[in-house]
Formats: structure tokens, C-alpha cells, sequence
């Protein structure tokens, strides 16, 4: 630490709680979470390359579950392997440089994940609702755009909050009762007026949770309205069973983040929106992979077909 004046110091490392206070779990938690980050940059890696690879997935859905699956395996790098070495070794600190380049990499992160999920709920709208048009709306410029959209709007607004952000002064406390660099905990160790700072956080929250939730939101409603007047029977549980899943998974993430971001903290519900920030940032990217890709025929026809052609060269 470096002396200021008025007798304030600089802090050049936080303490990151983490789950500390589950002591007797801890080799049972880096278990649990080394198996999650495993399964999870397996899973969504996997389906880049089937993406990538096969003709017959170059289709605008599939497109966007491959961005889908770049965003998430980021995603879980930013944060996973940080808590797997501060559970392992117990050595909790991290300088205040790297927390906010944490904070800075995984606000850009869920901020795409927020707008990439809304166009990929449009996508299925589209396809769904307008199909005789789909390939005319949905064209290649157009997904192009929507992707490059989603990422440059993410890290847009992440990158104008983190520019206020890098001018606080940070003079003690150094303890983060959380498991990752988030805004909250950051702004409320700082010693600068931070009435600013958490107005602009509150706005772009907002922006980029809302308006998608609700876009996302509408399009499910579209897409069951039109489920319903499907005359197959078969037909219409085929299709409410992926529209299901999907809205689930996309309610849970939309649904957590809005409680921890847009909702006001407070001294009661600290505990519970650490609980919640495991489902958007260590559970949904497992998750979004056998949801979105799969329970899919078309994914698990190729993966069977390139999984046969691996053991039959094998055999040679």
C-alpha cells in the first residue's frame, strides 16, 4: 500500500471470500466445479466444431448456438479457473487491476449473452411464425449483423461502465464477500463518490436485461400462440417441448440477473444474490449446451456420424 493524503492508503489487492465460510467443503467444492468447467468448455467446444465443420449445420440457428458456445466457453474462463485455484490453494487475494479486468471481461460477456439470446429467440420466431419467409428474413448479411451486434453492444456498454469504474480510489476495506469481482461489491469498497457510477451501472443493467427479456419474452409468446394452431398433436409436443426447455433456461438466466442487477441491494438479500449468481455464471453455460444443441436431432445425427467415422478409422 501507498500512502495519500488526509492519512488514506491505496490498496493494491482485494480479498475474495468466496464460499470461505464452507471450510469442511472445500475439496468437495473444487470437485464440483472442476468437473462443471470441464463438462462445460467440452461441451460448448464441441458443438463449435460440429458447427464449423458440417455443411449441413450452416443454417442461421446454428450460427448463433455456435456464437452461443464461443460466448459461453469465454465465459466460464473469466471465472471458473480464478475460483478452482482460491478453493484449491486458499490463497483468496487478487489485485485490484485483475479484479476489475474480471469484472470488465465478464460484465462484456453477460452483457452479449443478454442481446445474443434475444436474436436468437427472433431467429426461432422468424422460423416458426414466418416460415415460408424465414430464409428471405434471416439471411446470412442479416445474422452477420445480429451476432457482430450483439457482441460489439455487450462489450459497449461493459466498457463505458468499467471507464467510470477505473476512476475510483479504492482506501480500505479490502474484503469482496463474493466469489468473483462484481460491480456491487467493487463500488461499495470505493472511498470516491461513487452516485455517478451507480446510476450509469443501473441504466445500462437495466438496458441490456430488460429490453431482451422482454423481446425474448414476446417472441416465446408468438412461437406458442403458433404451437397451438398446429392441428398434429404429435406435432405441437414436439414443438412445445423445445420451446419449453428453451424459455426455462431463458427465464432462469434473465431472471437472476434482473434480481441481482436491477433489483436494489441490501443488507438481507446479499447472501441470496450470491446464491443466484451461480445459477447465470457457473450453471447456464453447462446447461445452454444440452438445451440448445443436444436434445437436437440434427446435432446428435452428426455427432453420430462423426464419432462412427473416428472409430472406423481407428479400426483401419
Amino acid at each position: 500500500m501507498s500512502q495519500l493524503k488526509e492519512n488514506q492508503t491505496v490498496i493494491s489487492e482485494f480479498l475474495l471470500l468466496g464460499f470461505g465460510e464452507l471450510q469442511h467443503l472445500q475439496i468437495l467444492l473444487f470437485l464440483l466445479f472442476l468437473i462443471i468447467y470441464i463438462l462445460t468448455i467440452a461441451g460448448n467446444v464441441l458443438i463449435i466444431v460440429l458447427v464449423a465443420a458440417n455443411q449441413h449445420l450452416h443454417i442461421p440457428m446454428y450460427f448463433f448456438i455456435g456464437n452461443l458456445s464461443c460466448l459461453e466457453t469465454c465465459y466460464s474462463s473469466t471465472l471458473l479457473p480464478r475460483m478452482l485455484i482460491s478453493v484449491l490453494t486458499g490463497d483468496r487475494t487478487i489485485p485490484v487491476r485483475s479484479c476489475i479486468a474480471q469484472f470488465y471481461f465478464f460484465g462484456c460477456l453477460v452483457g452479449t449473452e443478454c442481446f445474443l439470446l434475444s436474436v436468437m429467440s427472433y431467429d426461432r420466431y422468424s422460423a416458426i411464425c414466418n416460415p415460408l419467409r424465414y430464409t428471405t428474413i434471416m439471411n446470412n448479411k442479416l445474422c452477420c449483423i445480429l451476432a457482430s451486434g450483439s457482441w460489439l453492444g455487450g462489450f459497449a456498454v461493459n466498457t463505458i461502465i468499467v471507464a467510470f469504474m477505473s476512476k475510483l480510489a479504492f482506501c480500505g476495506p479490502n474484503t469482496i464477500d463474493h466469489f468473483f469481482c462484481d460491480f456491487a461489491p467493487l463500488v461499495e469498497l470505493s472511498c470516491s463518490d461513487t452516485h455517478l457510477i451507480t446510476i450509469v451501472d443501473f441504466s445500462f443493467s437495466t438496458i441490456c436485461a430488460l429490453p431482451p427479456f422482454l423481446l425474448t419474452l414476446a417472441s416465446y409468446m408468438c412461437i406458442i400462440s403458433t404451437i397451438l394452431r398446429i392441428p398434429s398433436t404429435s406435432g405441437r409436443q414436439k414443438a412445445f417441448s423445445t420451446c419449453s426447455s428453451h424459455l426455462i433456461i431463458v427465464t432462469l438466466y434473465f431472471g437472476t440477473l434482473i434480481l441481482v442487477y436491477v433489483v436494489p441491494s441490501s443488507d438481507s438479500i446479499v447472501d441470496t444474490k450470491k446464491m443466484f449468481s451461480v445459477f447465470y455464471t457457473v450453471l447456464t453455460p453447462l446447461v445452454n449446451p444440452l438445451v440448445y444443441s443436444f436434445r437436437n436431432k440434427e446435432v446428435n445425427a452428426v455427432l453420430r456420424k462423426q464419432m462412427n467415422k473416428y472409430l472406423h478409422s481407428q479400426r483401419k
